[in-house]
């Protein structure tokens, strides 16, 4: 594909995105958490941190692949990387197929990690489709602690120009993972995974996945509104809520570490999806719209009253680490409740 019209659809999906209304439910209101009125714990003593790919950072969160490859990207990219650094979180970079292709684009996802520093924590982004040699390139590109693969089928098939052979991506996986180094995570885009997906994946030695469940970045919209010559919104419904993705493949092992992402929102979400089995809590798109309708100031903002707002709901669990937070009583009602018995 010509790199022009690949920078092209990089802005256009952003462009997009920040039109998009359709609105799925993630199905975390199913979700009910009980409150400790005499949780007997000091919120100063709230401890959020905790161990991704041997490293601490000081919450379970991290800014999720958005963007890359263009000087607008690159400014997207260095405000999100100063909030990543200043938090002490992970950050992804948007898929860098663009960057093997084409060295102008590198800046675009070399400042994060200029931004970062040599102690922060900076992910790769190419598709599955992506090559061993691919993968290196990329991941040498930003001096990566860890690459995400993503699986975006759903997307590529509304994509005018999208790919359509999906044949031996889970080869093409294990390859990747028994000659990298350094971690590799699995990730969808908006549309979830199963538990089936995950113990696929499981079995031949991914042991990170990003579940990437519906609820929020709906990519179906976006090439719908991309490409006039087919309605795709009959389906814009299609996919696994966040929540129940993020149930079914926690069944799968206590050893896969589970990123939960797609619709999280607030710090509701956030801390539902740490006590119903995600390890790490990934947000993307809202932080985005923040940035690029507020400002800065409003994005920083909105992290810093996420991250009080997370400890002042552990404490009102009594939680005081995250790890205890995997013993939080909560119960399933509603159409959480009926999937997850639909699929015993």
């Amino acid at each position: 594909m010509n790199e022009n019209i690949r920078r092209d659809r990089k802005q256009q999906h952003i462009d997009e995105y920040l039109k998009s209304t359709y609105k799925n439910s993630t199905l975390f209101e199913d979700v009910f958490i009980e409150h400790n009125a005499l949780p007997e714990l000091n919120f100063q003593e709230i401890d959020t941190k905790v161990n991704f790919l041997g490293k601490y950072i000081d919450y379970p969160l991290m800014i999720n692949a958005i963007t890359g490859g263009t000087p607008f990207s690159r400014e997207i990219n260095r405000s999100l990387s100063k909030i990543a650094k200043t938090f002490n979180i992970p950050m992804a970079v948007g898929s860098q197929t663009i960057a093997l292709r084409d060295k102008e684009s590198h800046e675009s996802f070399r400042i994060v990690r200029e931004i970062m520093g040599e102690e922060g924590i900076v992910l790769s982004n190419l598709s599955a489709h992506a090559s061993l040699e691919d993968v290196k390139i990329a991941m040498d590109i930003i001096e990566a602690d860890g690459i995400q693969l993503h699986l975006n089928p759903a997307q590529e098939l509304a994509m005018k120009e999208g790919d359509r052979d999906f044949k031996g991506l889970l080869k093409n996986i294990e390859n990747i993972v028994n000659n990298i180094p350094k971690p590799v995570i699995v990730k969808e885009v908006g549309f979830g995974m199963s538990k089936d997906v995950a113990k696929r994946l499981y079995d031949i030695g991914v042991r990170y996945i990003d579940i990437s469940g519906k609820g929020g970045t709906n990519f179906i919209e976006i090439e719908c509104r991309r490409n006039d010559n087919m309605d795709f919104t009959d389906i814009y419904s299609w996919g696994i809520p966040t929540a129940l993705s993020l149930m079914e493949c926690r069944r799968v092992s206590s050893n896969l570490h589970i990123i939960a992402s797609g619709g999280i929102q607030n710090s509701l979400d956030v801390f539902k999806a740490l006590i119903v089995g995600a390890d790490m809590v990934a947000i993307g798109g809202v932080i985005l719209r923040i940035l690029l309708e507020d400002g800065y100031d409003k994005a920083y903002k909105y992290m810093e009253d996420l991250a009080y707002k997370l400890r002042m709901l552990m404490l009102l669990t009594g939680s005081k680490d995250v790890k205890q937070l995997k013993k939080v009583p909560y119960r399933v009602k509603g159409q959480l409740k009926d999937l997850l018995q639909g699929l015993d």
